[in-house]
């Protein structure tokens, strides 16, 4: 039996269809904000609030709505919480075994000038952090190792959030952009090279904004040079890497290039003066290390050696991502290569795609087709996959005993549970809203904004990662929205999608979730409220330059969309 999408339940009335098929989404924020659930039971509550409006609004057969549920429950597993669990076990294994703290002293021991620790820590290892594992990892690390480098530390957790403006949109390997292809169905990659024309324009200039904030005009342009390097090296790979590889490595690969070129330039350029903030008592408050204490105490090879199982994860990921590798390892190689086509053969056995019962082609879209419908899990082919084979080859590297690689693994899986249930339901959620036609619903009344829409497009992503804490969640939220409202606007719906990425990262900042992190991090719990007014006219003004850049990429900058 096939049931055709109604976009107009209450009596063909589209605003009245439009307050109905907001209540999930108003009773989401209100269950983040105000009732302050924790993520994974606002997002189950969520998910159930959108099948009562699908099923007795919306007239969605119950079966129907309980499969597009499932659909999107085992989307939310894999790839995503794949590459989070992958991630964080990877980015554990390197803490366990001593060789982080190698990783943080190589950045530390390069200045003692706070602006240039700040571009090294905040903007550029905090940037490698976001790419590696994410998830509040980023500021909680950096905003510690500045608070130990003698930063004020509300300043230092401020500094930190708004640092991690740049990466956001590719964070923990991809994840927000590799999330919007399953329920808007706009290719991973494409998606990539939208944000990598938008965010560079972005990481390019937070360099100097962070000086800026720090110490005003003057003092900025006394390490004018070291911004530029910071900024420009990490943009110029960001697009490269987001337009050429994939979205998996933007972050890794820019930060490393952005923290090698600023360390290298270091080594024949100094600024004339030394720069220490005012509270503190003398110029030798708190010393890091210097250069010859940190390479008396790790060689060069040791620093190698423990950025290594990082330099293997960009290695693994790049593989996983080219042509005709690609393919192979899902099982669709059609070439002549018989090595490739060996790994073809188990790239087939450990592919699955299965049509979800009482689902697949059983729902009449806005066009009139029939909506396929398909569990797609590939287990070879995965990012996940490539994630994990560097931890293994990270085990060997990093000396560690497979009782050690079990409990760190198990550690992860604990930590990571809750938040994996929770980007679950909200994929679950945003599987039911397009198959139910909410989506749709809420993008015809957004239409009615006409030419103004692609600058009002940005503020969906801010609001949703203001209200999740992720922009992968934000990116599921509205995806879809953004999707359906670009075409009724006559808008590049993959402009939109870029949109709300890039618009959601300038939200990270004032969200609850990261204001909170950030304050437990340097020992300010209970001082939230300071932080979030510190941030959040950096957020808006930052939000404001997105906003102008997708309005400009829709008129006269079009030739930029791919």
């Amino acid at each position: 039996m096939t049931w055709t999408q109604n976009f107009t339940p209450i009596t063909d009335n589209l605003v009245l269809s439009s307050l109905a098929a907001l209540i999930p989404i108003l009773y989401f924020f209100w269950a983040l904000t105000i009732k302050r659930m924790k993520g994974y039971m606002a997002g189950i509550t969520t998910l159930l609030v959108a099948l009562a409006v699908a099923v007795l609004i919306y007239g969605m057969p119950a079966g129907k709505a309980v499969m597009s549920a499932s659909q999107g429950a085992v989307y939310g597993l894999l790839p995503i919480g794949w590459i989070i669990i992958t991630s964080v076990f990877l980015y554990k294994m390197t803490v366990k075994s001593g060789q982080f703290n190698i990783i943080r002293s190589s950045v530390l021991s390069l200045t003692e000038d706070r602006r240039l620790q700040a571009l090294l820590v905040a903007f550029s290892f905090g940037a490698f952090l976001e790419g590696a594992a994410g998830f509040g990892a980023p500021v909680a690390i950096s905003a510690a190792l500045l608070v130990g480098l003698g930063f004020n530390p509300l300043y230092a957790a401020g500094i930190c959030l708004i640092a991690n403006t740049a990466p956001v949109a590719f964070g923990a390997v991809g994840i927000p952009i590799i999330a919007m292809e399953g329920p808007t169905g706009i290719a991973a990659m494409e998606i990539s090279k939208m944000v990598g024309r938008q965010l560079p324009f972005l990481s390019a200039f937070i360099p100097l904004y962070l000086i800026l904030i720090m110490t005003g005009w003057k003092r900025s342009l006394e390490v004018l040079p070291a911004i530029l390097v910071s900024g420009f090296s990490f943009a110029i790979t960001q697009y490269l890497s987001s337009n050429f590889l994939g979205p998996e490595l933007p972050d890794i690969l820019s930060a490393l290039v952005s923290l090698f070129a600023l360390a290298i330039f270091l080594k024949f350029w100094k600024p004339k003066t030394i720069f220490r903030f005012a509270s503190e008592e003398t110029a030798a408050a708190v010393e890091p290390l210097t250069t010859a204490e940190a390479e008396t105490k790790y060689t060069k090879w040791q620093i190698f050696h423990a950025w290594s199982p990082f330099l293997l994860l960009t290695l693994f990921i790049t593989i996983w991502g080219m042509n005709p590798i690609k393919p192979a390892l899902s099982g669709h190689y059609e070439g002549n290569n018989a090595w490739l086509g060996g790994i073809n053969e188990i790239g087939k056995l450990l592919t699955f795609q299965i049509e979800v019962p009482g689902l697949h082609n059983a729902i009449i879209g806005s066009d009139g087709l029939p909506i396929a419908a398909f569990y797609k899990i590939e287990l070879l082919g995965a990012a996940g996959t490539a994630i994990l084979l560097a931890a293994i080859v990270t085990k060997f590297i990093a000396h560690m005993s497979a009782k050690d690689v079990y409990s760190t693994f198990v550690e992860a899986m604990k930590e990571l549970a809750k938040p994996i249930l929770m980007i679950s339901a909200v994929v679950a959620f945003a599987y039911v809203t397009n198959a139910s036609g909410m989506s749709t619903t809420l993008g015809m009344t957004l239409a009615k904004s006409g030419d103004l829409f692609p600058f009002f497009a940005p503020v969906l992503g801010w609001l949703g990662v203001f209200i999740t804490g992720s922009d992968t969640s934000a990116n599921l939220l509205f995806g879809s929205l953004q999707k359906v409202t670009a075409l009724k606007v006559g808008m590049e719906p993959v402009l939109a999608l870029g949109a709300n990425s890039s618009g959601g990262v300038t939200g990270k900042m004032i969200s609850p979730q990261s204001i909170a992190i950030a304050c437990a991090a340097v020992g300010l719990a209970g001082r939230e409220s300071e932080l979030l007014r510190f941030t959040l006219k950096h957020s808006l003004f930052l939000l404001l330059l997105v906003c102008v850049i997708t309005f400009l990429q829709n008129g006269v900058l079009s030739w930029m969309i791919p």
